[in-house]
C-alpha cells in the first residue's frame, strides 16, 4: 500500500470517529503501522523523524486518544512500557521472549473471539466475556539456541 493510500485510510478513519486528521496523529499511526509493538518513546522517536518538534507528551496524548477510539491496542507487558499497535478488532494473542523482550503476534488459541471460555468458580457473578488477553511467554529460536547447553 502506498503512503498515500495509507494516510487517505487513516484520514477516513479518523473522520469516522469524529477526529480532525492532523499531521500528528497521522505519524503517530504511520509510525505505529510501521514498527508493531513499539512503545510511547519509539513511536515517539520515529514520529521526531517528519515532525521534530512534537513534544513525547503529545505523543503520548495522541496514543491515549487513538487507543480509546479504537484505532490502536494498548498492550500491557510484564516488565515493559506499554506497547501499541494498528492490529484492532481481531482478538488476536502475543508471545514475548521472556530473554530478549520481542513480541509476536499469535492468532485466536482456539475457537472464534473471544476464544477462551472461562470456567467460573461456584458462586462466581458471571458475565460476558467481550476479549480474552493471552500473553504467551518462553524462549524464541534465537535466545533458546544462544543459551548454554544444560547437560
Amino acid at each position: 500500500m502506498t503512503p498515500e493510500a495509507r494516510e487517505a485510510r487513516w484520514s477516513a478513519a479518523l473522520h469516522v470517529h469524529g477526529r480532525r486528521v492532523t499531521r500528528q496523529r497521522l505519524a503517530v499511526l504511520a509510525a505505529v503501522e510501521q514498527y508493531p509493538h513499539a512503545t510511547a518513546d519509539d513511536a515517539a522517536t520515529a514520529v521526531r523523524a517528519d515532525l521534530p518538534h512534537i513534544t513525547v507528551q503529545s505523543v503520548y496524548v495522541i496514543l491515549a486518544d487513538l487507543t480509546d477510539i479504537g484505532l490502536l491496542r494498548r498492550i500491557d507487558t510484564p516488565h515493559s512500557p506499554a506497547r501499541y499497535e494498528t492490529r484492532v478488532g481481531d482478538n488476536h494473542h502475543h508471545a514475548i521472549c521472556t530473554g530478549c523482550g520481542r513480541i509476536e503476534d499469535v492468532d485466536c488459541a482456539v475457537g472464534h473471539a473471544p476464544c477462551l471460555t472461562p470456567e467460573w468458580s461456584p458462586g462466581a457473578r458471571r458475565m460476558t466475556i467481550q476479549i480474552a488477553e493471552v500473553l504467551y511467554q518462553g524462549l524464541c529460536d534465537d535466545c533458546r539456541s544462544a543459551a548454554p547447553s544444560h547437560h
